[in-house]
């Protein structure tokens, strides 16, 4: 009964957070989701797992809402989405595919890292510059491959990394932001699709699951990360987040070091 009630505060400090920092609730919902497996008791062995392969799912419906904003508000570039969704869910498949050969600690490791990598991002306060001219074909596949896998790889909706690559090649920051929003949903669509058929068959995954993805919890975490994420949005437009995206690095460093190390 607790967990039918701790899924959905999880999902709405996802939402908030995300809303209020811009950084996908991906970073929070999976540590989240793994340690309250482990609690439950969920086989060590698929805890990572099953915490990302539901993490990918949740983020299907927050990206459909957050791609139709964005559309509203006209920030989607959509000649540069049409030529990275191909290879971005190509890479997406292919992250799937690559987690399920790698052990659940090995998996823990490299999220925590990731997340220790955001963390000293956000800290640092990293600008990003344009570098270079919009990207050609053979560029939108290398980096759509490389986001797409990472991406799938963590449960994460690929922000942290789809942003700086856009701005990098001259997009302006709003249409990145809404162009990474959308290819979000993709590589959510992708690497779900991917973890739930990954996961068929394997034994000792809790009754309410198909393959890596665990249903109450998604629900539980999506309803709250749909419902708040707007507070978020609202909040960072009425508080001054500096010193609350200060605090918020440390929580993800302490997190992401208890994932890799602890």
């Amino acid at each position: 009964m607790a967990a039918v009630l701790i899924y959905p505060l999880v999902g709405a400090l996802a939402g908030v957070l995300a809303g209020l920092f811009g950084v996908g609730g991906g970073l929070v919902v999976v540590p989240a989701l793994v340690f309250i497996f482990e609690a439950q008791g969920v086989v060590p062995a698929h805890v990572t797992h099953l915490a990302i392969g539901t993490s990918l799912a949740v983020i299907v419906p927050t990206a459909i809402s957050s791609l139709l904003a964005h559309r509203r508000r006209g920030a989607l570039d959509s000649a540069l989405l049409a030529r990275l969704v191909p290879p971005v869910c190509v890479g997406a498949l292919a992250g799937a595919w690559l987690a399920a050969q790698v052990s659940a600690g090995g998996l823990r490791f490299f999220f925590g890292l990731f997340e220790i990598a955001v963390a000293l991002q956000m800290l640092a306060s990293v600008h990003y510059r344009p570098h270079f001219g919009r990207p050609g074909m053979a560029a939108s596949w290398f980096a759509g491959l490389v986001i797409g896998g990472v991406s799938a790889l963590l449960g994460i909706g690929g922000g942290t990394l789809t942003v700086p690559f856009l701005v990098w090649c001259s997009v302006p920051m709003a249409r990145a932001v809404g162009t990474s929003a959308a290819l979000g949903l993709p590589i959510a669509l992708a690497g779900a699709a991917g973890f739930l058929s990954m996961g068929l068959g394997v034994p000792d995954l809790p009754p309410a699951s198909t393959g890596f993805v665990y249903w109450p919890a998604w629900a539980g975490v999506a309803l709250g990360a749909v419902a708040f994420a707007p507070l978020g949005a609202r909040l960072a437009h009425t508080l001054r987040p500096a010193m609350l995206k200060r605090g918020f690095a440390l929580m993800l460093a302490l997190v992401g070091a208890k994932m890799a190390f602890f």
